[in-house]
């Protein structure tokens, strides 16, 4: 028996598909399909895949070609599949020609001819209209914007408006981009907009951008009031639009594999864990992150971070949160905060003048997840147990600033109607905004 081997995601599956597992069928007697799973594809950087890979195994059992089905879950998965299952024959479209030319020291390698005039790409294109947005606030993580929604399919930038005029004179290269003087101009041109402005006006740009029936994607942290948070939500949904917070760890690949995994049990029952994030910048006064006015210090600026593993591990009901903060000018330079649930206590620190090491701890009843610095970009963590041989290591792809696959979901969420994200709950957003609020109040806070 002849044994055939081919790979692919089979998105929108077409007769594209179907002619190459024919070709591929007929190179020998039995056909074992590789379907690449959703976090594979987004590994790779396929950020546009609009079918979850359960749908796409059953599209490729649904033409009758495959003998076998297997998912594609790592790079060098290829070799051991090949090894496993005797594979006689490695077949792969003619567009990666070239490409797998190393995997002849296993088998025979086939490129076979594709059909012409039709791809995923295409029906994708065709199926979905391409989401206008626009940037409200031009400042540092903004500037990023630009050039991370290019690797995402279906979005375009349209438009900028920035308060301030000097920031507009000095913006991008593009020339697609409109450079807008007023936002009124920026809404006639966008089906969305991406709030990128100081913290405290987050709450009135969101607002007044839903008014207009705009999608918003708002940097975080979202507001710094609870209240705010929900309402905003709440007034999203009657509006019939999304409304996400820009968290980009939320959406870091390797931070969701992650979750699963401690969410699966793999060390146990969760007790404890530390997340710091910490920045040493001189204490410029022009800085919006030093200005107590402005909603600037540590907390405000850093929090929403290591508040999310807490969070998203041990859900929204905390029994309560103490902070321990160092003050100056107005401004925590320094906040360490303890979030005591039920059965953990979980704690995070964040610094604008004070350096701690950038780590992040999960402990379990059966061993912990260790995430070095800087945990919050993360492409690598480990599982570690009391018996050393135990311990594995887990590799993931980041690629650029990160802000590409919040981008694609926010696109995801608007094209497929969807108005919330698992990545970030809005449950989970609003608890962070509570807490913000509670910090703001003064709530259970001690100056060291």
């Amino acid at each position: 028996m002849r044994t055939i081997i081919t790979y692919g995601t089979f998105d929108l599956l077409h007769q594209g598909h179907v002619n190459l597992l024919k070709r591929a069928k007929s190179l020998g007697d039995y056909l074992i399909v590789g379907v690449t799973n959703d976090s594979f594809d987004r590994e790779r950087g396929k950020l546009n895949v609009r079918n979850n890979v359960l749908e796409r195994v059953e599209a490729v059992r649904a033409t009758g070609l495959a003998d076998k089905i297997i998912i594609e879950d790592y790079i060098g998965q290829k070799i051991d599949d090949i090894q496993k299952y005797n594979v006689d024959v490695f077949a792969i479209g003619s567009d990666w020609e070239g490409k797998f030319d190393y995997l002849h020291e296993y088998c025979d390698v086939v490129y076979l001819p594709r059909t012409e005039g039709i791809s995923s790409t295409m029906l994708r294109s065709g199926l979905y209209k391409t989401i206008n947005v626009g940037i409200i606030g031009f400042g540092r993580v903004a500037r990023r914007f630009p050039s991370e929604a290019s690797f995402v399919n279906g979005i375009k930038t349209r438009a900028i408006f920035d308060n301030d005029k000097q920031v507009l004179c000095s913006t991008t290269e593009d020339k697609d981009i409109v450079l807008c003087q007023d936002i009124n101009e920026l809404y006639d041109m966008v089906d969305a907009v991406y709030i990128a402005t100081p913290h405290l006006s987050h709450f009135p740009y969101i607002m007044d951008a839903l008014s207009r029936h705009k999608h918003v994607l708002c940097e975080t942290p979202l507001t710094l009031s609870g209240k705010e948070a929900r309402k905003a939500y709440s007034y999203a949904e009657a509006q019939g639009c999304v409304l996400m917070e820009a968290n980009k760890t939320a959406h870091c690949p390797a931070f969701n594999h992650l979750i699963v995994l401690i969410k699966s049990g793999i060390i146990g029952d969760v007790v404890d864990i530390e997340a710091s994030l910490s920045k040493l910048w001189s204490n410029n006064i022009s800085l919006r992150e030093f200005d107590a006015d402005n909603a600037g210090g540590s907390f405000f600026e850093l929090g929403s971070y290591p508040m999310l593993p807490i969070i998203r591990l041990m859900g929204t009901n905390y029994r309560n949160v103490t902070f321990f903060s160092r003050i100056k000018n107005g401004i925590d330079m320094f906040t360490k905060g303890i979030i005591h649930y039920d059965s953990a206590v979980c704690t995070f620190k964040v610094g604008l003048g004070v350096k701690t090491e950038g780590n992040l701890v999960i402990s379990g009843t059966k061993g912990y997840a260790y995430v070095p610095a800087p945990w919050w970009k993360t492409d690598y963590f480990e599982m570690r147990y009391e018996d050393q041989n135990e311990n594995k290591k887990y590799f993931y792809k980041w690629d650029g600033y990160g802000l590409r696959y919040e981008i694609q979901e926010f696109i995801s969420c608007i094209l497929n109607k969807r108005f919330s994200t698992s990545r970030l709950r809005r449950r989970e957003s609003i608890c962070m905004a509570d807490i913000m609020q509670q910090f703001m109040e003064n709530k259970n806070l001690i100056r060291i």
